[in-house]
């Protein structure tokens, strides 16, 4: 099978490998480089299938990757939304306290937030909190008016074809198979071609750590799939007008069930996050043997279990019991009832874990040799896409000596 040859690849085409790709070729637009992607489309997995928030940065430690890019991604975001006719939404958002045990960590929020420079971060009291959002039950609340919505999948769509209008090319339907090295090239075998390139960067989300192991790297952790599910709210209702939150619990990366209103103008309700049988687990029916052996033979998962066990029972509970699902919705929304819900989709987040059980909670990018390598990118990636996509080339000029 004949090679086609390139500067640089990209393995991965969500808005991570996309966002990458239009920071390279807009610095370096004399280096040829092309996408490698399995699937048949762009975006279809992590990208299209997440909530379209554009997150403000509240939730992240100050100085980590996560607070730097996230707060960066989201200006160059907007930005590029503007400079591109794609439509957003700064409906706001609420992050609310039910209890009173919860108003310390809301008051960690608020410190966190602060100190990442969102701008317009208020605390709020209840009447406040019902003016926003009228059927929600807040003893206090967090309220981030610059909160936004936007369709992940149409700023992707804008990436590619800036990308390819330069020349460049997106490959689909290539899954790679093999990576090796022979005179100074990566040799890259896929599905329907082969390709060589100078260097590669992995933007393999669900596949991100199988891709590095390819390539000999060994990243001391693996990624482990958690399926997020989600209600519909059916047309009509009138409870919620944007995105009301609870306070997550500081022990689990994940943010709780909550309501997000959709850039089309429909609600979710959701999502919890249920440990998937499966890498692409859409459905709790989707059970990849090999994977979940391969999840069951790494001492991390079972470190992982050990720690976690009361919260991923819980989340499994809530996942196969609608009624727990909703009494969950209604301690932010008390009228909510069963019939304002509908079946809704579900999505699918790359969650790195170490061998010691721990989740990690920073983005994670390493340096290898002539690669480098994504191997955490969870929410809120989409949102620090174009930061992640900048601060990548910074890294790749220094190691692939771009000039």
């Amino acid at each position: 099978m004949d090679s086609e040859k390139y500067d640089i690849a990209i393995i991965g085409a969500g808005i991570v490998g996309l966002g990458t790709a239009l920071a390279l070729t807009e610095r370096f637009p004399r280096y040829s480089l092309a996408i490698i992607e399995k699937e048949p489309e762009i975006a279809s997995h992590q990208t299209g299938h997440n909530s379209g928030v554009i997150h403000a940065g509240i939730y992240y430690k100050p100085g980590s990757y996560k607070a730097r890019l996230c707060t960066q991604g989201v200006r160059m975001l907007m930005e590029f939304c503007d400079a591109n006719g794609v439509r957003y939404e700064r409906c706001g958002k609420l992050i609310i306290a039910t209890t009173r045990d919860e108003l310390p960590r809301l008051q960690m929020l608020y410190e966190r937030g602060t100190a990442n420079g969102i701008q317009g971060l208020q605390m709020i009291g209840p009447e406040r909190a019902r003016e926003i959002e009228p059927h929600a039950k807040a003893v206090q609340a967090l309220y981030s008016p610059n909160t936004a919505i936007v369709d992940y999948n149409a700023i992707a769509a804008v990436l590619a074809k800036k990308i390819t209008d330069q020349g460049h090319k997106i490959v689909k339907s290539a899954r790679v198979r093999a990576i090796t090295q022979s005179g100074g090239l990566l040799r890259i075998a896929s599905d329907n071609l082969n390709f060589q390139a100078r260097c590669l960067i992995n933007c393999g989300g669900l596949y991100a750590d199988r891709i590095a192991g390819l390539m000999g790297v060994k990243p001391n952790l693996k990624i482990v799939p958690f399926r997020g599910e989600y209600y519909s709210l059916k047309p009509g209702q009138d409870l919620i007008r944007a995105l009301i939150y609870p306070v997550p619990d500081p022990e689990f990366p994940f943010l709780g069930v909550h309501f997000t209103k959709r850039i089309q103008g429909e609600y979710e309700a959701g999502p919890n996050a249920v440990l998937a049988f499966a890498r692409e687990g859409y459905r709790f029916s989707n059970v990849h043997l090999p994977e979940l052996m391969e999840m069951a033979t790494y001492r991390g998962f079972w470190a992982m279990a050990w720690r976690y066990w009361r919260m991923e029972a819980s989340e499994l509970y809530r996942s196969l019991n609608r009624a727990a699902f909703l009494r969950a919705l209604q301690k932010l929304v008390p009228e909510l009832e069963d019939k304002h819900l509908a079946p809704g989709g579900s999505g699918v987040r790359a969650q790195a874990v170490t061998p010691q059980g721990s989740l990690v909670d920073d983005f994670k990018i390493v340096n290898a040799p002539n690669a480098i390598h994504v191997l955490n990118a969870p929410s809120p990636a989409a949102t620090a896409s174009l930061a992640i996509g900048k601060h990548i080339v910074e890294l790749a000029t220094k190691s692939f000596d771009l000039k």
